[in-house]
């Protein structure tokens, strides 16, 4: 049966309501709190005038907004557009201007970063995520807000497979940034390859290491929906601190791992793996840069319940055109 990419979270919920969704830090969502948050905004986003086929950014750090943004924003018929929170002010506005973007989901603790964006030529019509934005014909709503917003069901409004998901935009280091459009399509047929390549199930718990903006997010953030397996979103702080990654990797039990080589080879030189109990790690996929033999060898031989498989795909054909299993 064909469905859209936003509705594996309803289908997952249906099995698995009280299964955690997502997990960051402290705090997790189950099935049920993910479909109910992004009903919520899809609700608040349609009465803001989203309209099918608008593209709506999302300007947050990791954080547990984003999963209900993304499936939000998908809601309401919209595609999801992830903004580097570390890019430079030009480079956003140039994106926000480019793309079009017409509302821009972000948090408090980007208010001031939020600010710069806001100049004479933006398109923006509304702020989801700030109290208030002091800006001339630009609609601000509190993440508070949303809780007035139905939460049992969708909105109703028309959406096919050919309409478009998301968009992402290259890093432009061979000239100008463009962005890639996918559709429900699209971003569900890698999701079910992933999930059919590796085996996801409900009992899998994958990593998102990888920065919402990157499109290497995408398969933590709709294979793992797609099964009902739970998805623990890597602080940011971690990947910078490889002794607490694989702490982290541990206790998390963490069944899926997917990362650029960089972060594993400094997991193996300094994240103190030989001390650690990584037994759950039962497929570990890297992409996005080449990995030196020596360091992938002596990382198989401290995880030899673990496959590797080496994924490559660039952003404009969906991530993944080619992998090698080793």
């Amino acid at each position: 049966m064909n469905y859209l990419l936003h509705q594996s979270i309803d289908r997952s919920a249906e099995r698995y309501a009280e299964r955690p969704a997502f997990h960051f830090l402290d705090k997790s969502l189950n099935y049920a709190e993910l479909v109910e948050g992004a009903n919520r905004l899809a609700w608040t986003l349609v009465g803001e005038g989203i309209k099918r086929g608008d593209r709506v950014g999302i300007f947050l750090h990791k954080s547990m907004e984003t999963p209900v943004a993304v499936y939000g924003i998908m809601k309401a018929v919209a595609a999801y557009v992830p903004l580097d929170p570390s890019a430079p002010v030009s480079r956003l506005r140039s994106t926000i201007q480019h793309c079009g973007i017409r509302c821009l989901i972000t948090h408090e603790q980007k208010k001031q970063d939020t600010f710069d964006l806001l100049d004479d030529e933006t398109p923006l019509e509304c702020v989801i995520g700030l109290d208030a934005v002091n800006k001339p014909g630009i609609r601000s709503l509190a993440w508070s807000s949303l809780e007035a917003a139905p939460g049992d069901r969708a909105p109703d409004v028309r959406v096919m497979g050919q309409d478009l998901a998301y968009i992402m935009y290259t890093s432009g280091s061979t000239g100008l940034p463009k962005g890639i459009m996918h559709t429900h399509d699209s971003g569900l047929c890698y999701a079910r390859m992933a999930a059919d390549t590796y085996g996801i199930t409900h009992e899998d718990r994958l990593s998102n290491h990888s920065p919402l903006h990157f499109d290497m997010s995408t398969l933590d953030y709709f294979s793992g929906p797609l099964r009902g397996a739970a998805t623990v979103i890597i602080p940011e702080a971690y990947t910078k601190l490889p002794a607490s990654l694989s702490q982290l990797i541990e206790s998390e039990r963490l069944t899926i791992w997917y990362s650029v080589p960089f972060a594993l080879i400094q997991l193996l030189l300094r994240g103190l793996v030989e001390t650690r109990d990584l037994g759950t790690l039962r497929w570990i996929l890297f992409g996005g840069e080449p990995f030196p033999p020596k360091h992938l060898h002596a990382l198989r031989r401290l995880l030899p319940q673990a496959r590797f498989s080496n994924v490559y795909g660039p952003a404009e054909v969906n991530q993944c055109t080619y992998y090698h299993l080793a």
